[in-house]
């Protein structure tokens, strides 16, 4: 997530970095505060971000460190008619009152002319020590520790305000609050972006972009989601409310004037017209375990259900192979996406069997990240993030990659259906587990 944002907002990864890895302080090289304080308006991830002033592998080092900070970077905030406190976090470790005013204490020879207020200074200044991640192995001195000034919070009272528990319209696969607002930054969405989601769903995933101020849009084959009838999916509820929908939901953060709309469509047929439309594809594939994967079909094929909702609308439905998911997802996003858009999308994955050779491949999008979310010891998902790279072209219409090269698609007999098939059962089997 941070590194979407450095890259839509301008920054990057301190060279030191690399020595503090698995540390929860990054130290980061942005261009001005103005910067910083954007990147913190949109990460749900980051809790605050500082001006560093000094750091260290010791007290002595931090020290020494902080006199070789230029004194004309100081100066403004250490004023004479300007109010200040010291703020200590230690991570993995707590520490006594006694002992961090001593620590505040030994910052004395810094220039501070200004009065203390505790409750509402001008200026913040935090004492950052790292004890490591190890809970059972804490140690008797700090691993780092790092001074600088307060600049600004992240964003994670979203998390909050805008959870599942309190939104008017849910699925039984409505996405997580967090997730959705990471799904985002990895998307670079910006405001007047038009983002789109072929699986809505109850739209979770709209929100978050549409609350960083792109038009939203999506479509889904589920006629009764899309038009907000049939069962309930809330607990004590059986059915769903006259303005239970996707608009509902946009309009209780007042965001309504961002939704473009969301229409009934087989994601594996298409109905767009040609020509790029969408600066960013974000979605969460269903994986045939709690949503059914399904495409339309007709009396011809292998009929899967017939299935008729309470508007009387009628389709006949066939198995969507979840392969055949993501290769229409990733052929999709090449053809529609405008160049440098980006398509960000959970993968489900069966841990002992994962290789990275897995992930679809297209030659006209290029994997930006791949991040794990552990649900149980031996399954997962991953959020995948890739940008459109190269213009679409007609022999790009049915490739994907196999060995470091790209071929024709051949349907239901690749590797990767055999694959995402097993995932699909050992997911379903291990929740039916759980749930006994």
């Amino acid at each position: 997530e941070i590194t979407s944002l450095l890259s839509l907002y301008g920054g990057q990864f301190s060279g030191e970095q690399e020595i503090r890895v698995n540390s929860p302080f990054w130290i980061l090289n942005i261009p001005s505060e103005e910067m910083a304080r954007g990147l913190m308006k949109r990460t749900v991830c980051a809790k605050s971000i500082f001006e560093l002033w000094g750091h260290g592998r010791s007290a002595a080092e931090l020290y020494a460190s902080l006199k070789n900070y230029p004194m004309d970077k100081m100066l403004p905030y250490l004023q004479s008619d300007s109010t200040y406190k010291v703020h200590i976090h230690t991570f993995n470790k707590t520490l006594t009152q006694a002992q961090k005013i001593k620590k505040i204490d030994a910052l004395e020879f810094l220039p501070f002319k200004g009065k203390v207020n505790l409750k509402k200074p001008e200026h913040i200044f935090w004492i950052l020590e790292d004890y490591g991640m190890d809970p059972n192995n804490v140690p008797e001195e700090p691993f780092h520790l790092y001074f600088g000034r307060w600049i600004a919070d992240g964003q994670r009272e979203l998390i909050e305000s805008y959870s599942v528990k309190k939104r008017h319209f849910i699925g039984n696969t409505s996405m997580d609050a967090c997730l959705s607002f990471i799904m985002a930054n990895h998307g670079r969405v910006k405001p007047n972006d038009v983002v789109y989601d072929p699986f809505v769903g109850t739209g979770g995933l709209l929100i978050s972009s549409a609350h960083f101020g792109a038009y939203v849009c999506g479509t889904d084959i589920d006629y009764n989601t899309i038009h907000g009838l049939g069962k309930a999916s809330r607990k004590n509820q059986k059915w769903r409310g006259p303005d239970e929908n996707i608009r509902a939901n946009l309009r209780q953060y007042g965001l309504e004037k961002y939704y473009l709309d969301a229409l009934v469509s087989d994601s594996s047929r298409p109905i767009w017209r040609k020509g790029m439309l969408f600066d960013a594809i974000i979605t969460d594939p269903p994986y045939g375990i709690r949503e059914a994967t399904r495409r339309t079909g007709s009396q011809k094929e292998t009929v899967k259900s017939a299935e008729r909702s309470t508007e009387n609308h009628i389709f006949v439905s066939s198995n969507y192979h979840l392969s055949d998911i993501f290769f229409d997802l990733l052929k999709f996003a090449a053809e529609y996406l405008v160049m440098g858009g980006r398509l960000v999308y959970w993968l489900p994955i069966y841990r002992p069997e994962y290789t990275e050779e897995i992930i679809p491949r297209h030659p006209c999008l290029k994997l930006i990240s791949n991040c794990e979310q552990m649900l149980s010891s031996h399954t997962s998902r991953r959020l995948i993030t890739m940008e459109k790279v190269k213009e679409f072209k007609d022999q790009d219409q049915n490739s994907y990659l196999l060995d470091g090269q790209y071929m024709p698609y051949r349907g239901h007999n690749s590797f990767r259906e055999k694959y995402f098939s097993g995932v699909t059962k050992r997911i379903a089997k291990e929740e039916k587990d759980n749930q006994k």
